[in-house]
């Protein structure tokens, strides 16, 4: 019976603890100032006790102001500073008495009894219909700290937040705590000296890098030498950037400058990791391409310049968007509103996706690859990249062509560097006078010096003594070469043509030129001149 008795208190102990999720009251004034009061208390409780529970409390009070007009990087810590400096006014001032504050929910503002303290009722976003401490009151918790700190306690009250100054600010000369541009004087030099530091810690960095730089310098190829010197730059505007972070935060800066100087930091340790990404994408690169060294498939060595490419892109992009989240703004949402304009983007994008789609299709397709000779209706030369939106042709006066791989993709292209034989045609013209024992002899000797060479298909050639030119005996050779690439071919070309100039030597056979013969049929007697 007892048992069951304990497991009934327990049950209804359990079902009427409130949830941690339970939301704040702040549908009339007295829900807001209530919540904001005891949520501060708690606070002050535990700062007393250590107790992380109750000092977690000061975000219910956070949540209680209305930080609109506050810039989002210094909303926490500048909510935070304006619900203590609430707290210890409305100590100094009055004791509250929650039943005197108005409970109608159809009010627009309600005052605190002689003060500048204000609720107010939010009419958009996210907080519509809910009371909040109002904006202009948040903003001025300092002024109205600032002057009532002379004033003690009251009887009653909860003694305030437990918040002190720092001692050492007391030693500060007068000029020192006079205000220029929304920082105290003493804040402009603590800026100025932690931008002298962060520089400090900048070349102490880019110091210990090099000597590990040194340390790695005898294998320059080795991925711990490319990491280095990935990093090398970036790391030390890291370290700066970190520095600055903390010391911005160290010299008690609020409101606006609070909001610019962190968001510029967030900006260059941004930009500062993105650098350092961006060239670690080559570490990547060189790894691809020691793995597809490896293989005898050509389709990888051309799918690694773009995964390269495609991997910068990514870096780029994903640290782009990176920075703007961190400076505040809802990516998601600016993305969602991009997409408003959707139709008129992919209508100016038209030629980058029919590239982007043809430069699949040269991947897939292969029609070529990068080192082949191919001839096309735009250019003659070898490919030396193909990337997203063109391929590059070095020409044969090297000049760099670049095309369009949506052009590409539907032209004709002659691949002259997949072929498997190079083709000789020519025609030999020796002259009329020529014996035909001779002639036979030489088409019989140029047939010999084909069949003696290694270099051209034996099972298709054709030597023969082919027509009467205007000037000469024609004959034809018509022959293969089996060779990798255009200097062997040109190499075995001038082989066999030298073989064919000595054999016509040692045949005595001329080769002819173009001439003309002009037959007079008489010359006018001399007399009759």
């Amino acid at each position: 019976m007892k048992k069951l008795i304990t497991l009934l208190i327990s049950f209804w102990v359990v079902t009427i603890q409130a949830s941690p999720l339970t939301p704040l009251k702040l549908d009339h004034p007295q829900d807001t100032v209530r919540s904001f009061y005891e949520a501060m208390q708690d606070y002050k409780n535990g700062l007393k006790l250590g107790d992380d529970e109750k000092l977690a409390r000061i975000q219910d009070a956070i949540r209680t102001l209305d930080l609109s007009n506050l810039p989002y990087d210094a909303r926490f810590t500048d909510g935070k500073k304006s619900a203590i400096f609430l707290k210890e006014v409305i100590d100094r001032i009055l004791v509250l008495d929650f039943d005197k504050i108005p409970t109608d929910p159809t009010l627009s503002r309600w005052r605190l009894k002689d003060t500048e303290i204000t609720v107010s009722k939010v009419n958009d976003g996210d907080h519509a219909g809910e009371f909040l401490i109002s904006s202009e009151t948040v903003i001025r918790a300092s002024e109205f700290y600032n002057k009532t700190k002379h004033l003690p306690y009251l009887n009653g009250s909860g003694l305030g937040a437990g918040f002190k100054e720092p001692a050492w600010k007391n030693y500060f000369p007068d000029w020192m705590k006079k205000k220029i541009g929304g920082l105290f004087n003493w804040q402009w030099i603590g800026v100025l000296v932690a931008l002298l530091f962060g520089f400090i810690f900048k070349a102490l960095a880019e110091f210990v890098v090099l000597i590990f730089k040194k340390m790695t310098s005898r294998k320059t190829q080795s991925n711990r030498h490319q990491m280095i010197l990935a990093i090398e730059k970036p790391i030390g505007l890291i370290a700066a950037t970190a520095f600055w972070y903390v010391a911005i935060y160290s010299l008690d800066i609020d409101g606006l400058p609070l909001a610019i100087l962190i968001g510029a930091t967030k900006v260059t340790l941004s930009v500062s990791l993105v650098w350092a990404a961006y060239n670690l994408t080559d570490l990547v690169k060189n790894y691809l391409e020691h793995l597809t060294e490896k293989t005898e498939n050509t389709l990888d060595d051309q799918l690694v310049p773009m995964v390269s490419r495609a991997l910068k892109v990514f870096v780029l992009i994903f640290g782009i968007l990176i920075t703007i989240q961190n400076l505040g703004f809802n990516v998601m949402s600016l993305l969602a509103g991009l997409g408003l304009g959707g139709l008129a983007f992919a209508l100016a994008a038209k030629d980058t996706a029919a590239n982007l789609f043809g430069s699949l299709m040269i991947v897939f397709d292969r029609p070529f690859k990068v080192g082949d000779w191919v001839v096309t209706s735009g250019a003659e030369g070898t490919v030396v990249e193909v990337g997203f939106r063109s391929t590059r042709i070095r020409t044969f006066y090297d000049s760099l062509i670049s095309i369009p791989n949506s052009v590409l993709a539907n032209a004709k292209i002659d691949n002259m560097g997949q072929r498997n034989f190079r083709r000789i045609k020519a025609s030999i013209g020796i002259t009329y006078n020529t014996p035909t024992q001779k002639i036979e002899s030489f088409v019989d000797g140029i047939k010999n010096i084909l069949t003696k060479n290694s270099y051209v298909r034996q099972d298709n050639y054709q030597v023969w003594f082919n027509s009467y030119g205007s000037s000469s005996l024609d004959i034809m050779l018509y022959c293969f070469l089996q060779v990798p690439d255009w200097t062997s071919e040109l190499e075995q070309k001038q082989g066999i043509y030298m073989d064919i100039l000595k054999l016509a030597e040692s045949l005595r056979v001329q080769f002819a030129f173009p001439t003309q013969s002009i037959y007079v049929e008489s010359l006018p007697h001399p007399a009759s001149q």
